[in-house]
């Protein structure tokens, strides 16, 4: 069975467009949602301005599919014009510590 993959993808609104941006990200995460393997998939209003995605998902697999589907295609096309740069994509592996119920996303 393979390991979830934890992403983080960080969104950087172009001047005056933060608000624009959130609400043109919702129906592409509501389609991402509905995709199999999707375990999380939430939005954040960072300190520094930024809007980050914290996702979660069962495989790389799962992951792989999402990246090439219809979902982060609508997505993308929604917020296009809305970011002042690239949006950051990291991918990570967790490393259970401490307790078993809250050492992982």
């Amino acid at each position: 069975m393979s390991s979830p993959v934890i992403v983080t993808a960080v969104f950087h609104p172009a001047p005056g467009a933060k608000e624009r941006l959130i609400e043109a990200m919702g129906p592409g995460i509501a389609a991402v949602h509905a995709e199999p393997g999707c375990e999380l998939y939430a939005i954040h209003d960072a300190e520094d301005g930024t809007i980050t995605m914290i996702e979660r998902w069962t495989s790389a697999e799962d992951l792989a599919a999402h990246a090439a589907g219809e979902a982060i295609a609508l997505l993308n096309r929604d917020i296009d014009g809305l970011l002042a740069s690239p949006v950051v994509v990291t991918r990570m592996s967790a490393l259970p510590a401490g307790d078993a119920a809250k050492g992982v996303l």
